[in-house]
């Protein structure tokens, strides 16, 4: 990593960048960068449904 910005400020970063096809394939990343326990961090219905947003609109 080479700014330090939390998990979550990072995984919003990577829906919106159209970089990621899925929340899986964003975790994934996530992890490959050093970020730890993304599971507990993007945890949750509201949160996935934002990022599966994001992901979707970044794709249109």
């Amino acid at each position: 990593m080479s700014e330090q910005i939390t998990t979550v400020e990072r995984a919003f970063e990577l829906a919106r960048s159209g970089a990621c096809t899925s929340v899986n394939d964003l975790r994934q990343r996530l992890r490959r960068e050093g970020y730890d326990a993304v599971h507990l961090h993007l945890h949750g219905a509201s949160i996935n449904k934002q990022l599966v947003d994001l992901i979707n609109a970044a794709r249109a």
